[in-house]
């Protein structure tokens, strides 16, 4: 790394690094709740049973990321007050930092397949709301995961994968 690289950077002990961790999950999470429960609530609109049959499916795929997301989200808290009560440790940081990023992945997924529904419901389109689903998905892994990855390969070439 540069020396102006080292300028531009400053080590966060484990205290700020947890307390990092939480911000980021509390940024996150409110907006999968709600995103769970709009999909909660859309198998009781009347156009719900109109959509074919694979377009449900996909809605019921999405609910299962959404789930599996949150999962991710909240388990650095069970972690932290099971595994390890009243300490931070390197250890306890990786596995909530890895938690929330593999959280996204899901919530990607999630995200493309309602994309594609919401579009079919509109459109009735399958080549449009695939486009627009797909789209959507290479968009939120290329700036959640594509970009930063990339980003850190750049700045920090010795950390590698």
């Amino acid at each position: 790394m540069s020396a102006q690289a080292d300028q531009d950077c400053e080590k966060e002990t484990l205290k700020e690094q947890m307390a990092r961790i939480v911000e980021e999950a509390r940024m996150v999470l409110p907006g999968i709740q709600a995103l769970f429960g709009f999909q909660t609530i859309a198998v009781f609109n009347e156009r719900f049973n109109d959509l074919p049959m694979y377009a449900q499916d996909c809605h019921v795929a999405a609910l299962a990321l959404v789930v599996i997301a949150i999962s991710l989200i909240m388990m650095p808290a069970a972690y932290h007050r099971l595994a390890e009560p009243q300490l931070i440790s390197r250890r306890g940081i990786k596995v909530s930092a890895r938690a929330i990023c593999y959280a996204l992945a899901p919530l990607a997924g999630a995200l493309a397949l309602d994309v594609f529904v919401v579009l079919h419901a509109v459109t009735d389109d399958l080549s449009l709301s695939a486009s627009g689903g797909i789209g959507t998905f290479l968009l939120l892994i290329t700036l959640w995961f594509a970009y930063p990855l990339h980003a850190r390969r750049s700045r920090h070439p010795e950390i590698g994968d």
